[in-house]
């Protein structure tokens, strides 16, 4: 069978081919660049718990601790007051902890150079630079591409995916629209080398004060590694350009404000620590001006080919992570390629991927359409003619997507997905996971007799988890031949795609001889009361999307699109919704020259 073809080699397409190459599955992956990416340290990746356990399984767990970095709490400070700090869980909390994990933070070049220095090591990936996407054809037995470049030629696959960014070809020549909003945000970035009065935890300052009076608005400060940070500070809406002095301003006064008033316990500023705002050493190593669109593709798969990351959707505002949606579209869609190339896809698994991920990615950007007109425009003195303590119920609205929780920032679930098995043979036991939900990364035993945490297993196949207390005082040669271990591998064993059987001593809300049944993403699609076989068999097959092969009735069209309001904006350009962005920012390089260009990280 042909390889899928990956259009794209940033770190959603190289995450694709690389999961694709662990289950088995060949691909090649056109990049119309040299292959060579500048270091721009600037342009940073925030990866949460679930997608940087992604990345590391698929070969990247030195970088992430290399050349990343884990804080050891946010604070976000209003003004002079320190309104919250919240400390972060050790990297690996127990699973009873309700804690939040630090995201990793590194540098996306980094990340970039890491995903294909390990695509460089899989023999079923190949990866084809100065190759540009020219013509697109499908058929019932497959697609074909043709190539401008060095490498030019028409290459044969058995599906698409375009990972090919904001301004997708591959989107483009499918014709699918791509309407949303333009320049919900824009933000002035730098990174640079200092000290900082927070050593290891991240900022958000809103309305820090200025010597020359009035706020800047709002201004975040992340680590990273070698004492460099990332500061971005929010600006006003429009177009003006950021000159060099301007930014270098915004560097000096958020620096002297904070080295000036360090807080102290209780939130209550420093006083009588003397007047002078004077601004610590730092490197200025980068800038750039970041805008923030929202915009989502109408349909993510038409026939064989599959749209993901940027080519499907732009969101960003409010502390949400487009990388983060991207990497979790590549983990969906990875093993349901799997099964569809070894053994042939419904229609049903195929279409789920528009169904689970879109719905997901508008309920995102839903949110943060609802939350805007509160935090911004003067949202404060709306919230307080309905709201008690308006200040801080902004500030945990706004920190949400920054940390990771709530709609703007919670991994997503798929309670309805089109994979969920039908009530009556779902097993009906109930554990601290909703079906659909991210799995709890409880540690568990293999059967090879190795303690591995459950998140380290993912991406394969199904995993098939029996809660047995007291299961680590056994030896191996004894538990997985005594109690239901026996029965548990015959009806595994049964099943009609891979899986593998986990047992671990405990699980959230779970009782003894609990079985929960978890798909390759990791998410849980139900849990059984004891060993069912006939149960089991039927989730597979639910996984599976109903097993068989179906022929295609008709395109998914907008299935699962529910409307996010970004529709409404003026800023469409023709079919696909594009509205090409023009350089709309001035930054400094670290000799102080200034440079003209936009970023879209």
């Amino acid at each position: 069978m042909d390889p899928v073809i990956v259009v794209g080699a940033g770190p959603v397409g190289l995450c694709l081919a690389l999961s694709l190459a662990r289950g088995g599955v060949p691909s090649v992956v056109l990049d119309e660049t040299t292959g060579q990416d500048d270091s721009r340290p600037a342009r940073t990746a925030v990866l949460r718990q679930d997608t940087a356990a992604f990345v590391g399984r698929l070969g990247c767990t030195d970088t992430l601790d290399s050349a990343g970095t884990r804080w050891t709490a946010w604070r976000t400070v209003r003004r002079r007051r320190l309104q919250e700090r919240i400390a972060f869980a050790p990297r690996v909390p127990d699973e009873a902890s309700s804690a939040l994990t630090s995201p990793v933070h590194l540098p996306q070049h980094s990340l970039t150079r890491a995903l294909r220095a390990a695509l460089a090591r899989e023999e079923l990936a190949q990866l084809v630079t100065g190759s540009r996407l020219t013509e697109l054809e499908q058929d019932a037995g497959g697609v074909s591409a043709h190539t401008r470049g060095p490498n030019g030629t028409w290459w044969r696959g058995s599906y698409l995916v375009g990972c090919d960014g904001p301004r997708s070809t591959v989107r483009k020549l499918l014709g699918i629209r791509f309407p949303g909003r333009t320049a919900v945000e824009r933000h002035a970035v730098a990174a640079l080398r200092t000290e900082l009065p927070w050593p290891g935890e991240a900022l958000l300052h809103r309305w820090p004060a200025r010597p020359g009076g009035g706020p800047v608005g709002e201004v975040s400060a992340r680590p990273l590694p070698d004492g460099v940070w990332r500061l971005d500070w929010l600006l006003p809406p429009g177009r003006e350009l950021v000159t060099p002095e301007a930014l270098v301003a915004r560097i000096r006064d958020s620096l002297a404000g904070w080295a000036a008033e360090p807080e102290e316990e209780g939130g209550r500023p420093a006083r009588g620590r003397g007047p002078a705002r004077e601004v610590p050493p730092y490197e200025l190593l980068d800038t750039g001006v970041h805008t923030v669109h929202h915009r989502l593709a109408r349909t993510w798969r038409q026939d064989r080919a599959f749209l993901a990351g940027d080519a499907a959707h732009l969101l960003g505002a409010l502390g949400t992570q487009g990388l983060d949606e991207g990497l979790r579209d590549a983990e969906n869609l990875a093993w349901k390629l799997g099964l569809a190339w070894h053994q042939g896809a419904s229609e049903t698994l195929l279409d789920s991927y528009q169904a689970e991920r879109r719905g997901a990615v508008a309920a995102r950007l839903r949110a943060a359409d609802q939350a805007l007109p509160l935090l911004r425009d003067g949202g404060a003195v709306r919230w307080r003619t309905v709201l008690p303590g308006a200040a801080r119920g902004q500030s945990a609205l706004l920190t949400d997507g920054h940390l990771g929780r709530g709609p703007l920032g919670a991994p997503p679930a798929y309670p309805r997905s089109p994979l969920a098995p039908d009530a009556g043979q779902a097993g009906g036991s109930t554990v601290g996971t909703r079906p659909g939900s991210p799995v709890c990364d409880v540690p568990v035993t293999a059967g090879d007799g190795s303690v591995v945490r459950l998140r380290d297993r993912l991406g394969r196949g199904l995993l098939v988890v029996l809660v047995a207390p007291g299961t680590g005082v056994w030896d191996r040669r004894h538990w997985q031949s005594a109690g239901l271990m026996p029965q548990l591998a015959g009806a595994v064993e049964a099943l009609p795609m891979e899986a593998e059987i986990l047992v671990t001593e405990s699980y959230p809300g779970a009782a003894a001889h609990s079985v929960l049944v978890v798909r390759p993403d990791g998410h849980l699609v139900t849990a059984l009361s004891g060993v069912r076989p006939a149960e089991l068999r039927a989730c597979a097959d639910a996984v599976r999307g109903g097993g068989a092969p179906g022929r295609r009735e008709a395109a998914p069209g907008a299935a699962a699109g529910e409307d996010t309001g970004t529709d409404r904006d003026k800023g469409e350009d023709g079919p696909t919704g594009e509205a090409e962005e023009k350089g709309d920012g001035a930054a400094v390089d670290p000799a102080g020259a200034p440079v003209l260009h936009s970023e879209d990280d």
